[in-house]
């Protein structure tokens, strides 16, 4: 058995373990914000092969920056849809970053509650993660491919 002193001393590291987990846990979610905000208006239309267009905005470092969307897709797209979409940008290290194709991130794309959700990355390691509504008729909501590039 352990003397009282012993326990004593092993129940202080351990609160001072769990306090120093706690700091960390609460300090994660400032090392993950997001370094700016952006908007997205998506068009996609077709059959079997289809076609995305729109624009954005991106506001990073207190600009705004004109942005142009494009893709192609292949495969299950069948009909038209509108997509108006609001979220962060993680990752940037200056606005030329958010020029990419970008492909689903970890969330990938669903749809919750009526809502559009979607988490994109680029190969420069740019985060968006964006939510928003959509309207119109198309059963793919599958935004891989996506085509963002800074408006000249």
């Amino acid at each position: 058995m352990l003397d009282l002193q012993t326990r004593r001393s092993w129940m202080t590291a351990c609160a001072a373990f769990a306090c120093a987990g706690a700091s960390v846990l609460a300090a994660s979610p400032a090392l993950a914000a997001a370094d700016g905000t952006i908007t997205l208006e998506i068009y996609k239309a077709g059959f079997i092969v289809g076609g995305t267009g729109g624009s954005g905005t991106l506001t990073f470092q207190g600009k705004t920056y004109p942005l142009t969307l494009g893709g192609v897709s292949l495969g299950a797209t069948i009909g038209a849809s509108k997509a108006e979409l609001v979220g962060e940008v993680s990752n940037l290290k200056n606005a030329a970053d958010i020029a990419g194709i970008y492909s689903a991130g970890q969330a990938g794309v669903a749809v919750a509650g009526g809502a559009k959700v979607a988490e994109l990355k680029n190969s420069k390691g740019v985060v968006i993660k964006v939510q928003g509504k959509q309207v119109g008729l198309e059963f793919s909501l599958d935004l891989t491919g996506l085509q963002i590039n800074l408006k000249k």
